[in-house]
């Protein structure tokens, strides 16, 4: 074992190949030498406006190499890089503020948040000798948010240091010789932890300013990408390509594509499969807390439809509403649980839901086989209870996208005197192009007569975004509030 810190390792790998490319966003390219030198001058300029070992370094900035520069500037001073969307409204902006308490806010005008070192997007530090500064390792080598299913904003601290150990194999099937394609966003865990990993072990990372199904991939054939990073949105959008782009570009470099985040529906899987083959196909089930972690192959996944992998033995359990555990087949609460001694992550912001015995839940339903085989449900959150049937919105938004005219779609429940909730559907489309009546049909092919929505929205704007995250809690309560004032 040969452990070192995260920002060790990036200057090892400059020093050995200074001239390989180490990131590509928007057209401009940076070599392992630049992007560590880069790195070294952000971090000696935060080191001057108070930035110490241990501190939260908050950063706010779209896809980019900045991102890059900011997490490398964090890590050499010994701080924890704290990403968040550069987007947020400013109230959630001002409540993840006060809970990382950071010396330092990257993609913030200079001044406009008082007692911290504030650098705008596109900030270039002075060019600046690092050699004085120690070789520190963060106790923590990210802290990223999460609204989870109550849309209130939380951090999830790593439990892991920002080290690496150099012996060991890379992580998620990444190799060291090759090139990750990310057309997800950066301040999400995922893209933003494969980024990292695949810089770490030595991989080229082209990423996208923002998905694109087209330029995605273009990405793939001018990169050699040999591993992708998808949600099912982004799926989803590459595959509803015309067939002669979509099969425009070569692909054979590609060894891995990667799939998460969000339920994947079992035609758009099928559909991927039958394109790149099961061998390349990969599919991950975690929380950003990072308590255990199932993993399915394309291959597995034909023989098990449906599941997102094989549990562990002791890190999932099946619980019903009054906490006993559930046999095989049965759909319950998911509970997970880690075996290693000490935590993966701790909260700001929130408290975890724990039962005796080191369980957790993030909220989601599921089953285990009889084989120990996931099959996730809805969040117990999301789901809609009708007519005393329990209704789960996955299963309706999987349909809702099987039609060529819906672009992204949320299902949620509404108050209904008769049934208790009623089903309704919120769908992003041209509604020229798509018939409320022809839709019901097309439903009612594909779900049993109470799981079709009773009532349709149709909206211009998207109901996901590129990390595939959608927030039902918060679309209900917003309807709610409308309905309330219009009869007030």
């Amino acid at each position: 074992m040969a452990v070192i810190s995260l920002s060790r390792r990036l200057r090892e790998l400059a020093e050995a190949q200074p001239d390989r490319a180490a990131v590509t966003c928007g057209g401009e390219t940076i070599s392992r030498r630049e992007l560590v030198e880069r790195g070294d001058d952000l971090a000696v300029y935060f080191s001057e406006h108070g930035v110490r070992e241990g501190d939260m370094v908050t950063i706010a900035v779209p896809n980019s190499i900045d991102w890059f520069v900011a997490y490398l500037a964090t890590w050499r001073l010994g701080a924890i890089p704290q990403p968040i969307s550069w987007r947020l409204p400013k109230r959630e902006f001002e409540a993840l503020l006060e809970l990382a308490n950071p010396s330092a806010v990257i993609g913030a005008a200079e001044g406009s948040i008082g007692g911290r070192c504030c650098v705008p997007f596109g900030f270039r530090a002075p060019p600046a000798d690092a050699s004085h500064l120690p070789d520190l390792v963060s106790t923590a080598w990210k802290a990223p948010t999460s609204g989870g299913s109550t849309g209130r904003p939380k951090l999830i601290v790593s439990g892991d240091p920002a080290a690496i150990d150099t012996e060991a194999p890379a992580p998620l099937l990444l190799g060291n010789d090759g090139c990750l394609v990310m057309p997800g966003p950066l301040y999400h865990n995922g893209p933003g932890v494969w980024s990292c990993q695949a810089l770490l072990a030595g991989n080229h990372v082209s990423l996208l300013q923002k998905f694109d199904a087209e330029a995605t991939l273009a990405a793939i054939q001018q990169h050699e990408g040999t591993v992708l990073y998808m949600v099912p949105t982004m799926m989803k959008r590459i595959w509803r390509l015309p067939q002669d782009i979509r099969e425009s570009f070569d692909l054979s470099s590609l060894r891995v594509v990667w799939h998460l985040a969000e339920p994947c529906p079992e035609w758009l899987k099928q559909v991927w499969i039958d394109w790149l083959g099961a061998e390349r196909i990969y599919e991950l089930y975690a929380g950003t807390e990072a308590q255990t972690a199932t993993v399915i192959t394309g291959a597995e996944w034909l023989e098990h439809r449906g599941s997102v992998g094989r549990a562990q033995p002791g890190t999932v359990m099946i619980t019903d509403d009054e906490g006993n555990p559930l046999p095989a087949g049965e759909m319950g609460e998911v509970w997970l649980r880690s075996l290693r001694d000490t935590p993966t992550y701790r909260y700001l912001g929130a408290e975890a839901r724990t039962r005796e015995g080191g369980w957790e839940s993030l909220g989601d339903m599921g089953y285990l086989d009889a084989e120990d085989y996931l099959y996730l449900g809805d969040r117990a959150a999301d789901m809609i209870l009708s007519g005393g049937a329990n209704i789960y919105p996955a299963e309706i938004e999987a349909a809702l996208q099987e039609h060529t005219a819906v672009h992204s779609c949320a299902v949620i429940g509404l108050p209904d005197e008769d049934r208790g909730n009623s089903v309704h559907a919120i769908i992003e489309a041209d509604p020229a192009e798509l018939d409320e009546a022809e839709l019901k049909l097309f439903l009612a092919e594909r779900l049993v007569i109470y799981k079709v929505p009773r009532t349709f929205e149709f909206v211009s704007e998207p109901l996901r975004d590129d990390a595939g995250k959608v927030r039902r809690a918060a679309l209900r309560q917003t309807r709610l509030e409308a309905t309330q004032c219009a009869t007030n």
